[in-house]
């Protein structure tokens, strides 16, 4: 076990902890929070290191926010699912959205007041998560990683998963020779699967659980071939049906999909006979709202690079004539605009790591009346909102929401706008 101290635990920061300095050093401790006097294990770091990792294993002087935390697989050296457990929800929210009024000031230069909003169905942060990814270990018993760790800590339930989801009964069996299952349970139709991905050798197990469910072998990188029923899952929302194949991406949260649709449909205000673009648009959500905004007169360019998403959205999106989908990656697509193409309105939904300049760069060189850019990442979103600083384009807006109850991730929907407008 690592050293062990007492500190005055200080700020919120981005990633699930709160630093602490000790004897001159940077600590970032889990499971604390500010204000807090606590005891802290050191579990990364060495006496040259400029900072440690450490967990609060005593707490001395406790928050008024502190609650005990509903899980009994929640605290130091469990799983490493959830960050904020030990908070009370409306008190998770502040901290969420002091982070990312942390990263907007520090990556680009922008103060702002950030309200985190909740959303529906979660007001206790329990039973949301529609998608599980569970470890297996080398027992064959389902489990979730320790935090910044491959060591499974065996489980019988997730309670921040949804009913749906624990009703499957992968826990409740064991899995030799798996390297991870996924349960995945439909919102807006009964549909379930389950993506069972064998050790390297291995096959598919028989699997008989407690309801009807498909059954994919997943090869561990999102690809997923057929065993038994559907590939795909029906999601609704939007006032859609949804076809998602696989481990395809979706948002967790129920609510997710007609929060953000709603946010980015406010955000961009589509006219008719616009053009609109849809960057990364997985399986097409956010395109169909643009297509019918901008009517028969008007263009959506959808852009994806991933073949599965481009498959389902192809199907998603049949019968709205006005969407041209791409199959490109969104660097290379834009640059294969014709020079006289003109655009309206952009979407872009990028992965965890963000746009990057070189995106930001094509993007603002459409010069669009207006940007609605969803992010998962508040670093990644304030760093692209600075290099869309550097061509004129300003912050009108910011929205965030609560996605993902007793974790550290909150998802933001940014307004972009050219200066002066």
């Amino acid at each position: 076990m690592g050293e062990r101290f007492e500190v005055e635990v200080g700020a919120v920061a981005h990633g699930g902890f709160c630093i602490a300095r000790h004897e001159g050093r940077a600590v970032f401790v889990r499971h604390a929070l500010p204000g807090e006097r606590v005891v802290a294990q050191v579990t990364e770091g060495a006496e040259n290191d400029r900072f440690l990792r450490a967990d609060a294993i005593e707490i001395l002087t406790a928050s008024p926010d502190r609650v005990e935390a509903p899980c009994p697989f929640s605290g130091p050296g469990k799983c490493g699912g959830c960050d904020w457990q030990h908070v009370t929800p409306e008190a998770q929210r502040r901290l969420k959205a002091a982070v990312v009024a942390e990263q907007l000031h520090r990556l680009a230069k922008i103060d702002r007041e950030v309200v985190v909003e909740e959303v529906p169905g979660s007001a206790d942060g329990l039973g949301w998560r529609s998608r599980v990814q569970f470890a297996v270990d080398d027992q064959g018993r389902i489990g979730l990683r320790k935090h910044r760790s491959h060591d499974v800590v065996p489980i019988d339930h997730c309670i921040i998963a949804t009913p749906e989801v624990e009703q499957v009964g992968v826990e409740s069996r064991t899995w030799p020779n798996m390297a991870g299952v996924e349960v995945i349970a439909a919102t807006g139709s009964s549909d379930r699967a389950v993506v069972v991905t064998p050790q390297p050798g291995q096959r598919v197990p028989f699997v008989d659980l407690d309801v009807p469910v498909s059954v994919l072998r997943g090869d561990g990188k999102g690809g997923t071939q057929r065993i038994h029923g559907r590939a795909h899952v029906r999601e609704v929302a939007a006032g859609r049906t949804w076809k998602v194949s696989g481990s395809g991406f979706w948002q967790v949260h129920p609510a997710a999909a007609d929060v953000l649709v709603a946010a980015v449909m406010d955000a961009v205000k589509p006219q008719p006979g616009e053009t609109a673009m849809d960057l990364y648009c997985g399986v097409g959500l956010f395109a169909a709202s643009l297509a019918e905004a901008v009517g028969a007169d008007g263009e959506v360019v959808a852009v994806e690079s991933e073949a599965a998403a481009v498959a389902d959205a192809t199907a998603n999106l049949a019968g709205l004539e006005q969407v041209v989908l791409v199959e490109e990656k969104v660097e290379k697509a834009l640059d294969q605009a014709p020079e006289d193409f003109e655009v309206e309105v952009v979407v872009l939904d990028p992965p965890r790591s963000g746009a990057g300049r070189g995106v930001v760069e094509r993007i603002a060189a459409l010069r669009p009346r207006v940007i609605a850019y969803v992010a998962c990442d508040p670093a990644a979103l304030a760093r692209d909102v600075a290099y869309f600083a550097d061509h004129g384009y300003t912050l009108a807006d910011l929205r965030a929401f609560d996605l993902f109850p007793m974790t550290h991730h909150v998802e933001c929907v940014g307004t972009l706008v050219r200066a002066g407008r």
